[in-house]
């Protein structure tokens, strides 16, 4: 009996798959040209406005599509929301929830859970999802969980970004900076960095960090699989013990930049009077300096 259930369960599932298959490359020529004609039933937009106070926290979550965050002179959010799929039936799925007050903005890709597995298999396609934001500077930013580029303005606040499948671009970040889990090149710029410091761990790509003042910090790279080159003032190298880990001073040190698990080069540079580039090959006596501080707890999950 078990036998008989279980090879007609798989003698659906086939014919699912066959049938996908089918009407895929019946459509594939009706549904291309319904997505470059921007009209019909394949894409949707929705456009949202909210005054923010200053220090507001800002969270876009689950996006499938690029995320583009543009900071301005204003104290409003906007929030703009364009959806394209290969037929109206698509855009029941792969919905955007945007939530607005004056504390924050949260906007979130909608989960379609097992629906999403079975609509695959009758021919529906992904809906693609594109989210762009207009802030004010003095907010608070977690951009996470994103399958495309990320590309943020000038925040005058702490800045996160996990879980990305793209390049991340960040103009200015001040305070805290996090980069997690990203598949993908990163450039960040820091206006300044606060006591918290910075983690920039589980990158697969090349990261380039952008220093705007002078700053006084401590670097520590563990597990780093490429070149750390240092294009900054007042640098004194710490210590290299292999070519994973290293340790580096800026000015008299103070806040902590822990990288950690990067695949690909590392760069930082300044905005400061330039100084000759400083390269892990070159290393001053380490003994010259008392031990590096230990790193602060780290931070709690972003909710």
């Amino acid at each position: 009996m078990k036998c008989r259930i279980f090879f007609a369960v798989l003698l659906v599932v086939a014919a699912l798959f066959a049938g996908r298959y089918m009407r895929a490359a019946s459509n594939a020529g009706h549904a291309v040209n319904a997505v470059n004609a921007g009209g019909g039933g394949n894409r949707d937009e929705t456009r949202q406005a909210q005054r923010l106070e200053p220090g507001a926290r800002v969270e876009v979550r689950g996006i499938n599509g690029a995320v583009e965050v543009r900071t301005a002179e204003t104290d409003t959010a906007e929030v703009r929301v364009v959806r394209t799929g290969g037929s109206a039936e698509d855009l029941r799925y792969g919905k955007v929830r945007v939530e607005m007050s004056p504390s924050g903005v949260i906007v979130e890709g909608e989960r379609d859970g097992g629906r999403g597995f079975w609509r695959w298999l009758q021919g529906g396609r992904s809906v693609r999802q594109q989210v762009t934001l207009t802030l004010p500077r003095r907010v608070s930013l977690l951009t996470e969980g994103v399958n495309g580029d990320v590309e943020v303005g000038e925040v005058d606040g702490p800045v996160t970004v996990a879980s990305v499948n793209g390049r991340v671009g960040v103009a200015q970040s001040a305070g805290r900076f996090e980069v997690r889990r990203v598949n993908g090149n990163v450039k960040i710029g820091v206006a300044r960095l606060g006591a918290e410091g910075a983690e920039l761990t589980r990158v697969n790509g090349n990261v380039e960090i952008r220093l705007r003042e002078l700053a006084d910090a401590d670097i520590e790279t563990r597990r780093h699989n490429g070149s750390l080159t240092l294009d900054v003032p007042n640098v004194t190298m710490r210590r290299r013990e292999d070519h994973r880990e290293s340790r580096a001073r800026l000015g008299a040190g103070g806040s902590f930049i822990q990288i950690a698990r990067v695949n690909g080069n590392v760069r930082f540079s300044s905005e400061a009077p330039a100084a000759a580039p400083v390269s892990v090959g070159l290393v001053p006596d380490r003994n010259e300096l008392p031990p590096l501080p230990p790193a602060p707890p780290a931070a709690p999950p972003a909710r």
